[in-house]
């Protein structure tokens, strides 16, 4: 099985002043970012996510990195490219799909560390 590695860098917590709130987002927004979540929701789309989590991936690598059939991943890039989740990177004959931006980087990341914390008792809570 492949492992990705990377390195999760420790993001300074936001003050609560400056956390959203349900006001600041508008319905049109709430909605794209419900979407945003229901892409996310495809564990094939997620590991495709975090295969380009730390430098641009061809399709082919994405595919074989993955045991996905190339047509499959093209798919799910796509998807993911109309929600400006990855962005593509020409270089020669080949396209290479890196993350758009830090904010899906840091999304992915801490949510990878979130679920690979040690699970602690419930009565701890």
């Amino acid at each position: 099985m492949n492992t990705c590695s990377y390195e999760i860098v420790p993001m300074p917590q936001p003050a609560l002043h400056s956390l959203p709130t349900a006001t600041s987002l508008t319905d049109d927004k709430a909605h794209v970012l419900a979407e945003t979540f229901k892409l996310l929701g495809d564990p094939s789309r997620l590991r495709i996510l975090i295969e380009t989590l730390n430098a641009p991936r061809a399709v082919g690598d994405i595919a074989t990195s993955l045991s996905l059939s190339p047509s499959l991943v093209s798919h799910h890039l796509r998807l993911l490219r109309a929600a400006r989740l990855v962005s593509p990177e020409r270089r020669g004959k080949h396209i290479f799909y890196r993350l758009h931006d830090a904010h899906i980087a840091h999304l992915l990341a801490d949510m990878v560390a979130h679920v690979n914390e040690d699970q602690h008792d419930e009565t701890e809570a």
